[in-house]
């Protein structure tokens, strides 16, 4: 059964004849993704300090935003946050509620990144950034008053897609880096779009198969790279000695089997590995606590993850 609270809201959705993301240019579906979150977001809450800093980046200058609650230890066990919405759309703007809230959750430091999207910025410029940006935040991190040691990766959608892909990256590298967790909200993992739940939570419960196949194309542009692990990493032939993961779906989304699939993947392969699926849920439900108490619920799985890596 879908959660009451999210019939609500598709059902408002649907009187108020909010347009489906696919109609939309990549300029017009970023407007309105910044705009609709003050109807679903609840308000940030306080942290002690919000600063915005550049990582040096393969094609420039990458922003990030750092945020610290009062109480997190110095230096700071630190969530590097990659945010959802396709490759296409969302921003530091659009996940400033939810980076918020799991730093005072997890009592640490979470620094979201402002990669490179597209259609402007295709495949693989958002992977290059992430790496970028979290192998800058290791080598920053006395200066920044981070703790090296302490190092998470996480998103939602796009963005726990991004953060598998960097965890892969950097251990494929033989980075520095040693990630302490892994932090997959309904994250993408296959590209070919095959899984059953495609097809059966393809329409109506808010990401469509058409946005799906929409950003998709935006974001890759030779569909030969939908093989390429680095936009599928369920299609990795390794995936041990990874960091621990948590992963986390919703019933009625679209990415609910590749999430489960990611997880099972990485199990086999002995990645200590939870997995939760929020059944009666939709895509995206992490950011819209205003309307969906589930989001607090998840919010809190989270963080507890966290503290639990960071201890």
């Amino acid at each position: 059964m879908l959660d009451p609270q999210a019939k609500a809201l598709l059902d408002l959705m649907v009187a108020r004849g909010v347009p489906p993301i696919h109609t939309l240019s990549p300029a017009e579906a970023r407007a309105f993704y910044r705009d609709r979150r003050s109807l679903t977001q609840p308000e940030p809450p306080v942290v002690a300090e919000v600063r915005e800093l550049q990582a040096s980046g393969p094609a420039g200058p990458i922003g990030l935003r750092l945020y610290r609650p009062a109480t997190a230890p110095l230096p700071a066990p630190t969530l590097v946050y990659f945010h959802g919405g396709g490759w296409v759309i969302g921003d530091l703007d659009t996940h400033d509620e939810v980076c918020r809230s799991l730093a005072v959750k997890a009592n640490c430091a979470v620094v979201a990144v402002d990669y490179r999207m597209g259609p402007e910025q295709r495949f693989p410029a958002a992977v290059e950034d992430c790496i970028a940006a979290t192998e800058w935040l290791h080598g920053q991190a006395s200066a920044l008053q981070l703790d090296p040691q302490r190092l998470a990766v996480g998103g939602d959608s796009a963005g726990g897609n991004l953060a598998a892909v960097v965890a892969l990256s950097l251990r494929d590298a033989g980075s520095a880096v040693r990630l302490k967790q892994q932090l997959l909200i309904y994250p993408a993992t296959d590209m070919r779009l095959a899984a059953a739940s495609h097809t059966v939570n393809g329409q109506g419960y808010m990401l469509t198969r058409d946005s799906i196949i929409y950003f998709r194309s935006h974001y890759i542009e030779n569909p030969a790279d939908y093989l390429d692990w680095r936009s599928s990493p369920l299609l990795h032939p390794n995936l041990a000695g990874l960091p621990p993961a948590l992963v986390l779906t919703a019933g009625f989304d679209p990415l609910r089997d590749e999430g489960l699939q990611y997880a099972d993947a990485l199990s086999a392969a002995a990645v200590p590995t939870q997995y939760l699926c929020f059944e009666r849920q939709i895509h995206g439900f992490i950011t819209m606590g205003r309307v969906l108490a589930e989001a607090d619920t998840a919010i809190a799985v989270c963080a507890n993850a966290l503290r639990r890596a960071f201890a």
